[in-house]
C-alpha cells in the first residue's frame, strides 16, 4: 500500500476504502492463523514479547557470558562423566578448563563465574571407578 491519502478525505474514510477493496481483491483469503485465537492472550502484557518469540521461534538463547560459560562447564562435567574413555574425559575437561582459566584472567561479563578449573585426575578417578577400569 504506497497509496496516499487524498485531501479532503477523512483518514478513516480512507483506511476504510482500502480494506474493503484489499477484501474484494482476497488479499486476505488463507492467512495463517485466520479463524484461530490470538496466541498468548492469558499471559500478562510484556513490553520485549515480540524480542522472545522471534528468538524462540529462531531457536536462539542469550545469556550473558559468565552464564554461558557455567552452562558449559556444567554440560562438560556430564559430557566427560559419559565420556567412551579416559583420554576423551581429558580432552572435554582440558578444554573447558582453558575456557575457565581465560575467565578468570579476564572477568566475563556479567554476574560472578563461581568456577574454578575442574580438577582432571579426580575426574578421571571418578570415571575409572564407574567404569571399572
Amino acid at each position: 500500500m504506497t497509496e496516499r491519502k487524498p485531501p479532503g478525505v477523512t483518514f478513516e474514510t480512507w483506511v476504510d476504502k482500502q480494506i474493503r477493496e484489499a477484501t474484494e481483491r482476497g488479499d486476505f483469503a488463507g492467512l495463517p492463523g485466520a479463524g484461530k485465537p490470538l496466541p498468548h492472550l492469558d499471559r500478562p502484557y510484556d513490553d520485549m514479547w515480540w524480542v522472545k518469540e522471534k528468538m524462540d521461534r529462531e531457536h536462539l538463547s542469550y545469556l550473558p557470558p559468565s552464564l554461558a560459560l557455567r552452562k558449559e562447564a556444567e554440560e562438560a562435567l556430564k559430557a566427560a562423566a559419559d565420556a567412551p574413555s579416559e583420554a576423551a574425559l581429558r580432552r572435554i575437561l582440558t578444554a573447558v578448563n582453558e575456557r575457565i582459566r581465560a575467565a578468570l584472567r579476564t572477568p566475563l561479563d556479567g554476574p560472578p563465574l563461581q568456577l574454578v578449573p575442574f580438577d582432571i585426575d579426580e575426574q578421571a578417578r571418578k570415571w575409572r571407578e564407574r567404569h571399572g577400569s
